[in-house]
């Protein structure tokens, strides 16, 4: 039985046109995605959104809440937690770059499910964040009429960077047409806060359990693509969201990005480290 790896069906062409010079890649937008965990009896479950079918990017498969850097998340804003140089170390970028991407995954999370790790103390948490103020400020962030600091100083909030633990790195594949370098951060969901589905880019959202959404997607139930099963996978040893947070420090940032290459015809495409994506496609035919 087929497992729920999402793969492009023009995949191969632009394989193969990169391998033979005819496409050039595009450079990869920064990005943020937080895989946010609350516990419950069985042990922590993680909160994942269904794209649309009809976006062009991974429509239909299972994700988490996450998008692209905005430039003003550069801008100055009331930060709690490591400083910006801590987590420039932390992720391998400048300071400015680091304060965009950690940004980045908080105002996305806010974004697409209601959840905000902010405070108006560098130790305290806003609590519920439904009505009608805090849904028209959401808005206003998802039109980009209203950047992340604006919001933040006219909430009188600081962002909560101690609350979000980087995980793991991942770039998108150099034949794709749209590419992005994505950190992946885990979070617990803060006391008195609740998801709700507020992104226009998924049609479903579901808390599941780690291990439950990767034997779904083993049995070709869920469509996820690598990275997203990849961390799963990773977070199934986990009894509790402070225990995946107390890992996340220690937690190898090196990027994973795919490899393709020609062999007597045959396309074999990788992910290192993850040798169960590996796809053995030969010439004009569909992956093995």
């Amino acid at each position: 039985m087929a497992n729920g790896q999402w793969y492009p069906p023009e995949w191969p062409d632009r394989i193969r046109a990169l391998a033979e010079g005819r496409l050039t890649p595009v450079v990869p937008k920064r990005a943020a995605t937080v895989m946010l965990l609350r516990d419950t009896d069985a042990g922590p479950a993680v909160h994942m959104l269904r794209r649309r079918a009809s976006m062009a990017f991974a429509g239909g498969a299972y994700a988490y809440p996450g998008g692209g850097v905005d430039p003003r998340d550069e801008h100055r804003i009331r930060w709690a937690g490591p400083t910006r140089a801590w987590w420039a170390r932390r992720l391998g970028v400048d300071e400015a770059a680091a304060q965009a991407v950690v940004c980045a995954a908080v105002r996305e999370t806010y974004e697409e499910a209601g959840v905000l790790l902010a405070g108006p103390t560098d130790d305290s948490v806003v609590g519920d964040t439904t009505g009608e103020g805090w849904e028209a400020d959401r808005a206003a962030l998802v039109a980009r009429d209203l950047s992340f600091a604006e919001f933040l100083d006219r909430r009188g909030l600081a962002l909560r960077s101690d609350l979000l633990g980087a995980w793991t790195r991942w770039i998108t594949p150099e034949f794709e047409p749209r590419r992005y370098d994505t950190w992946f951060f885990v979070a617990a969901l803060p006391q008195g806060q609740r998801t709700r589905n507020a992104s226009t880019e998924a049609d479903r959202t579901v808390w599941i359990r780690p291990a439950d959404a990767a034997a779904s997607y083993d049995k070709g139930e869920l469509l996820m693509m690598p990275p997203t099963i990849a961390t799963l996978r990773q977070l199934t040893p986990y009894d509790s969201a402070a225990h995946a947070l107390a890992a996340a420090p220690d937690r190898d940032l090196t990027a994973v990005l795919a490899q393709a290459r020609l062999d007597d015809g045959e396309i074999v495409l990788s992910w290192p480290g993850h040798d169960e994506f590996t796809k053995h496609i030969p010439a004009g035919g569909a992956p093995a």
